[in-house]
């Protein structure tokens, strides 16, 4: 019991991940001085809710009867899509076309459509993609619809499409031929990489950092490390060539690799060479702090920390996020509540990914109880909890403690927030483990209770979570006609323990 559980290790991958994103969820002040703002990125900016809607901010903008510099807008855009605030980026789009505004570039309209894919779905970028004239159809517009293709792992639509594209020539660029390579590595074919790499250098397309990087993880993916560290001195060989200048993040994913395949010296190579080539890309001490976490380098850890602050004069939360997660990693937890502290007194935007981290750390190290002593202490002095942090809490006490009753009342409080995050998805066999010591050991009307506020998330129905379902019910001699109409709905066939179930039923 005393290694960390796989729904932490998941959660906190997650929150590593999601530090790539710069911006926060909720904002401690009301923003007046935002609001008087002169500059319009200055207002919208702060507005990381991605529920929440721009169009209010730009109608002022027009309304106080501001003007727009050429290509603001576009700029705001593309900015708000690199923080991931992709509805937004989406929303600042149309409203250019609805007001009229600015015409949309055929690098603008290749955007919308990659934003249409990751907001309303692949059947809107589909439509979207279908609506324009054939001369509308752009080799931008193709890439965008294959990026499309190939984020939902739609392998035979993303082959056809590409097939198209060779047909009408736009088979010629670096990106596309990246997207393809991307895609071989996503369904676990690294094999045929190595050969869309060859297959660019003979058709005269020069290669640019990013193929180099997919390659070099392909190779790694076959545990060919030999032909990696050729791949990165064929790169250093040609550095002069227009594409080819050798950047961090190239050293630091290959830092990655050597780092899973056990080669510490290697690694530390790669890292020493990643920190001279960041200079103030904030980001590449994330990955730099991220990496000798790994390792073990509470030292290296902290300098790195205390050199970031020192080059950039503010912190994001994106910042915060990572390096609260490293420490947590190395499992330096007094560390850690040091830094939860200096992000209260210095954040401008409440992000409870941050906390959560802690909390995750407490719950590895068996201290549930004091994991939930702390998140009450934060909601008691006004800050903000997500679902996820109960749910944090609730996995600490039944994974770590075997303590259901507590577990099931940490659920509780999860559940009486879920319309902090209406997105939040809790974890099906945590569910499923929930309801069935409930349907046990708790009265029919509040375990109904209970199901009811399940229901009501995003929670993943896969045949576990409806055999529990049924479990509970007809132990407590209710209605499941309901349950097994869910099921069919959701396409799921009964197997021999739906059965067994079914055939307790008191005629």
């Amino acid at each position: 019991m005393a290694a960390p559980t796989h729904f932490f290790k998941t959660i906190l991958n997650a929150i590593q991940t999601l530090a790539a994103n710069p911006v926060s969820k909720r904002k401690y002040s009301a923003g007046a001085a935002r609001a008087a703002s002169s500059d319009l990125f200055t207002r919208i900016s702060p507005i990381g809710d991605p529920e929440t809607s721009l169009a209010p901010v730009l109608d002022q903008w027009v309304e106080e009867g501001r003007k727009f510099r050429d290509s603001e807008l576009q700029r705001i855009a593309r900015k708000l899509r690199s923080w991931r605030r992709h509805g937004q980026a989406l929303e600042v789009l149309e409203w250019m076309v609805g007001r009229g505004v600015a015409p949309l570039s055929q690098s603008d309209h290749a955007v919308q459509l990659d934003l249409i894919g990751k907001v309303r779905g692949l059947e809107f970028a589909e439509g979207y993609f279908t609506s324009l004239d054939e001369t509308e159809k752009t080799q931008k517009m193709y890439g965008a619809l294959l990026n499309c293709y190939i984020r939902q792992v739609q392998v035979t639509k993303s082959l056809s499409l590409w097939d198209k594209m060779q047909e009408l020539g736009f088979d010629n660029s670096t990106l596309n031929y990246n997207e393809i390579m991307t895609l071989y590595l996503k369904t676990g074919l690294p094999e045929k990489v190595s050969g869309l790499l060859s297959e660019m250098k003979d058709k005269g397309i020069s290669p640019d950092c990013v193929s180099y990087r997919i390659c070099m993880t392909a190779y790694a993916a076959m545990s060919q490390l030999d032909k990696v560290q050729q791949m990165l001195q064929e790169m250093e060989e040609e550095q002069q060539q227009p594409l080819i200048s050798i950047d961090w993040l190239t050293y630091s994913t290959v830092a990655g690799i050597y780092i899973k395949a056990g080669l510490r010296e290697a690694s530390l190579e790669c890292l020493r060479k990643c920190e001279e080539r960041v200079m103030k890309n904030a980001d590449g001490f994330n990955h730099l702090i991220s990496h000798h976490a790994n390792l073990g380098n509470k030292d290296e850890v902290l300098r790195l920390w205390g050199v970031a602050k020192a080059k950039f004069s503010k912190r994001h939360n994106r910042d915060y996020l990572n390096m609260m997660g490293s420490l947590v990693k190395l499992g330096e937890l007094e560390e850690a509540e040091i830094l939860l502290e200096e992000w209260d007194s210095a954040c401008e935007f409440y992000d409870a990914r941050v906390p959560n981290a802690l909390l995750i750390g407490c719950c590895q190290k068996g201290l549930v109880e004091k994991a939930e002593l702390l998140l009450r202490d934060r909601i008691g002095r006004g800050k903000a909890a997500i679902p996820n942090s109960w749910a944090i809490i609730a996995a600490g006490y039944v994974e770590k403690e075997g303590n259901m009753e507590k577990g099931f009342e940490a659920m509780r409080e999860a559940l009486a927030i879920r319309t902090n995050n209406i997105w939040w998805r809790p974890k099906p066999v945590l569910m499923s483990r929930m309801l069935r010591w409930a349907g046990e050991n708790i009265g029919a009307e509040e375990v109904e209770s209970f199901v009811g506020s399940v229901l009501q998330t995003k929670v993943p129905k896969d045949r576990e979570f409806y055999n529990t379902l049924l479990h509970v019910y007809v132990r407590n001699g209710k209605e499941v006609g309901w349950i097994l109409e869910g099921m069919k709905a959701d396409g799921i066939d009964g197997d021999e323990a739906t059965g067994e179930i079914l055939s307790s039923v008191k005629q």
